[in-house]
Parts: structure tokens; sequence; C-alpha cells
């Protein structure tokens, strides 16, 4: 889209008022000042199929927060971030249980939002009985193939992406070593997504990973990857960059990696955006961020085949990064109080 027609499409985007501008009083940093009506309207204004978030069960108790998540404006696809996991739905063997993953998929449906699955084959987060069972290949692979279909088969029809392999390398481009790479080698991988895609051919199935967004070691290899199985007839749809980021840090090689990656025929998205710093947060951090957000989504908004867009939670309060990396947080558009910081306007100006 040129420009000017952008810039005259945004006219009606502009009847929300901003959220105030400084996150506390008490910090005096600096907060959003961009009027629009949501990050997923101005996403999809920009030609871009949604701007997302992921949230988990434990949040949805919390009104103020629920307020912005329904906000199907703001966003436009909802990732479970927790819920769809191994260990939540098959935590004895054949044994499903699908009660929270549903409450997001129906927060999802009644919001007119879309919906990604997160995961089915992932080396964290497996209950006791996948890790320590001592399969042999055939068994496992029936195990892989009965919870792939089985996750993906119960929302068939739900979910316009599936997350079917999360993170199966290393960062020097080697093939992670977890239960299911060391019992079946890297064809673990072909299983998984071709179980996936008999469950519901019309779900994109994709590999997600960190590490991957600009040119290196591990993007090769996952390139690489991506050629062995469409040589092989594998379904695979789409490869997700994760893109946990640190402040000032972001890959200069972003569009020309997104690039490559679309040149093998698959489609690209950014799914699990945060940009971490350093805590305490100053004015020059956040500035900083704010530049850092604005690269990324400027990046997906030059490839055509970068769909869309997901932050990993849109709220500070909500973060998995301080709990994680001891030291750091404030990765996301949100503070904890729920209001929008520097980062939020990042986001519309990449756009």
């Amino acid at each position: 889209m040129k420009t000017s027609a952008f810039l005259a499409s945004l006219g009606w985007l502009l009847s929300v008022t901003a959220a105030p501008a400084s996150p506390t009083i008490e910090a005096n940093l600096p907060g959003s000042t961009a009027n629009v009506a949501g990050l997923h309207a101005v996403a999809r204004q920009a030609g871009k199929l949604y701007l997302g978030t992921a949230t988990d069960n434990p949040e949805l108790t919390t009104t103020a927060y629920t307020a912005i998540l329904d906000n199907n404006q703001m966003f436009g696809q909802i990732t479970a971030a927790n819920s769809m996991k191994w260990d939540a739905t098959e935590p004895q063997r054949g044994v499903f249980t699908f009660t929270n993953g549903d409450v997001i998929a129906n927060l999802a449906q009644r919001n007119g939002q879309l919906l990604r699955g997160h995961n089915c084959v992932w080396h964290q987060q497996l209950p006791s009985w996948v890790t320590a069972g001592n399969f042999n290949a055939a068994t496992l692979t029936s195990i892989i193939q009965t919870h792939c279909s089985t996750l993906v088969g119960h929302y068939k029809g739900r979910v316009r992406t599936w997350d079917v392999v999360n993170e199966p390398l290393n960062d020097d481009g080697s093939f992670r070593q977890d239960v299911f790479f060391n019992t079946l080698g890297q064809g673990y991988i072909a299983t998984a997504l071709r179980a996936a895609k008999a469950a519901d051919p019309n779900a994109k199935v994709y590999i997600n990973d960190f590490n991957i967004e600009g040119l290196g070691a591990k993007a090769t290899a996952m390139k690489n990857l991506i050629r062995s199985l469409k040589s092989q007839g594998v379904p695979i749809d789409g490869v997700g960059l994760q893109s946990h980021f640190i402040v000032g840090e972001v890959p200069t090689t972003l569009v020309q990696n997104m690039q490559e990656f679309a040149a093998l025929g698959v489609e690209v998205a950014i799914t699990e955006l945060d940009v971490r710093m350093t805590l305490p947060e100053t004015a020059a951090l956040l500035a900083q961020q704010k530049k850092d957000f604005q690269t990324v989504v400027a990046a997906c908004q030059a490839v055509p085949q970068c769909v869309g867009i997901t932050i990993w939670d849109f709220t500070d309060r909500f973060s998995f990064v301080p709990s994680t990396f001891p030291g750091q947080g404030a990765a996301t558009p949100w503070d904890e109080n729920l209001v929008r910081k520097p980062a939020f306007d990042g986001i519309v100006a990449g756009f």
C-alpha cells in the first residue's frame, strides 16, 4: 500500500484516546502517545493478517487485562502460552484433557480472533511418562502420531496455524538432543508434521524456533531442514521466528533472512516478540526499545510473506522474562500497570 493511501485509511482508526502517557508518576518515564484504535487494526490496514498476543489462563481473572485482550481491534490473534502444550493436554499416556486450552479457544472465537496452536512437540514441559518411558522407535513414533493427531484434531477448524514442532535446533545449527531426536533422529519432525496436517488439512503447520531471526548458522540449518522436508513431500507451511530480543541487539539482517525463508515457499510469522532490558527501566532504554519494536515490525512489513506478528503477552505484569532471565524484564509494550509504553508507538510506526 502506498504511503498516501495508508495515511488516508487511518482516519477511522483515530477515534480512541491513547492511554496515559506516563507508566508511573513515580518513575516519570515516557509513555505512549499513539492515538489509534488498536494494533491489529493498524496491522490490517498495513496489509498484514494480524497483530496478536499470547495469553495464559491464570491471567484471565484480571478484568483490566481482559478488557484489553478481548478488544479485537487491538489483538486479532491469540496464542495459548501453555494450555495446549503436552503436559497440559496429555498428562498421562492416552488420557487427554483440553479444559484450559478450550478456555483460550473459546475466548478467541468469542472475540472473533484468530487462534494459534502452541505446540505439538517440544523438548520442554513434557510429562515424565514421555521423557522417562524408554520407548523404542516404533512406540515413540506412535505416541507422537497419537498426540499430534488428537490435539490438532480436537481443535480442527478453529486453529489457523499450529507450531507443530517447537525449538528443534541448537544455536550452532545441530539438532537438539532430546527424547524425540535421541530415539528417532530428525525423522520425528516429519512424523509430527504429517500427523498434524492429516488431523486438520486446512491448518497451517509450522516449525517455530528462536535465534533464527537473523542470518546465521541456526537460520541456515532451519532453511536446510525446510528444504529437506519439502524434498520428502512432508507438509510444511511456515516458519515461526520467535523474536525474544534484547534491547539494542535486534539483528540487522531480519529482512534478508525472512526473504530467504519466503523463497523456500513457506510463509513467515513473528511468533513470540518481546524486547527485554536490564532493569531498572530508563528513558534511554525505553527509547531504544521503541526503535527495536519498530525495526522488527518494519521488517515484517517489508516482506509480503510475513503474515503477522504475535507479542509474547502484552504486559510486563505477565511476561515470562523476569523469571527466566533474572535481572531483566520490561519486555512488552504495556507496563505492569497495563499502561502503554513507547514500544506501543514503535509497533505503530513499524507498520
